[in-house]
């Protein structure tokens, strides 16, 4: 079983990387709140990851989630043992950072909770049942500072890694076609608007 994986970003996605280690290729599931740490890295990267391996019966094929610190898998562990929250649900709600789920939980606020996606009011009243006095732990994990990267950077490196990587651009010309889609469209907020910035150029150019 895997616990922990190290190696290079060979591709990142929505919500998940690609990462190549001892030339095998891993596709591991990040939650938003680790994804979000990821926005300032590019392919070829050093990467690790501390992984929760779920395999069962009913889902025989491996999913890998990964998270920066043992402690966020911890609480991913805990948080999956409420009923009808399993991994694959967790990990698209847990888009906020542990430290502020965990003191949502201890301070039983429903609403806070029920802003995670895919959390009803009935889900998390039972979140709170069932871990609330066994949080404060994950209440103190420091805040990172990589959460605070600009989602344009994000969105750059995304459509970079994507013009590089999938459509053959050079390095060199792919960053001079996001930067001058940029300066056209200051108002672009999604790695689609940029790509159709991008696109509407190119086309004028052929």
């Amino acid at each position: 079983m895997i616990g922990y994986l190290e190696g290079k970003l060979l591709r990142k996605g929505d919500d998940r990387i690609l990462v190549l280690a001892n030339q095998v290729g891993y596709e591991v599931l990040l939650p938003a709140f680790v994804m979000n740490t990821f926005r300032a890295k590019s392919v070829g990267d050093p990467v690790s990851l501390y992984i929760y391996h779920q395999q069962t019966e009913r889902q025989p094929k491996p999913v890998l989630i990964g998270f920066n610190l043992e402690v966020e898998k911890e609480f991913f562990q805990y948080f999956i043992s409420v009923e009808a929250v399993g991994a694959l649900k967790a990990v698209k709600a847990l888009d906020i950072p542990v430290r502020d789920i965990a003191r949502a939980i201890e301070s039983k606020n429903v609403q806070k909770l029920k802003q995670l996606k895919g959390i009803g009011d009935r889900t998390a009243r039972k979140i709170i049942a069932t871990l609330e006095g066994k949080m404060d732990k994950f209440a103190l994990i420091r805040k990172s500072q990589k959460e605070e990267i600009p989602i344009v950077e994000d969105l750059s490196q995304q459509v970079l890694d994507v013009l590089v990587d999938q459509l053959g651009y050079k390095i060199k010309d792919a960053k001079q076609m996001i930067t001058d889609a940029m300066k056209r469209n200051s108002n672009i907020s999604t790695p689609e608007e940029l790509f159709e910035e991008v696109y509407r150029e190119e086309d004028a150019r052929s």
